[in-house]
């Protein structure tokens, strides 16, 4: 009986393990590809964004 409760110990303890390993991925390529995005959407040339000459700040 001591040996199933260690596997089944051992399995969650891995399960959690691989679990919080795909976070520790998944987690920055997230944060890398909406930094991306948001200097794409800066860089963008905007026609509504542009002053023109004439008009107050």
């Amino acid at each position: 009986m001591g040996t199933k409760i260690a596997k089944v110990a051992f399995l969650v303890t891995a399960m959690m393990f691989f679990a919080v390993l795909a976070l520790d991925i998944a987690i920055p390529a997230l944060v890398l590809c909406i930094m991306a995005l948001s200097v794409w959407l800066v860089s963008l040339d905007l026609p509504v964004a542009r002053k023109h000459g004439g008009e107050a700040a």
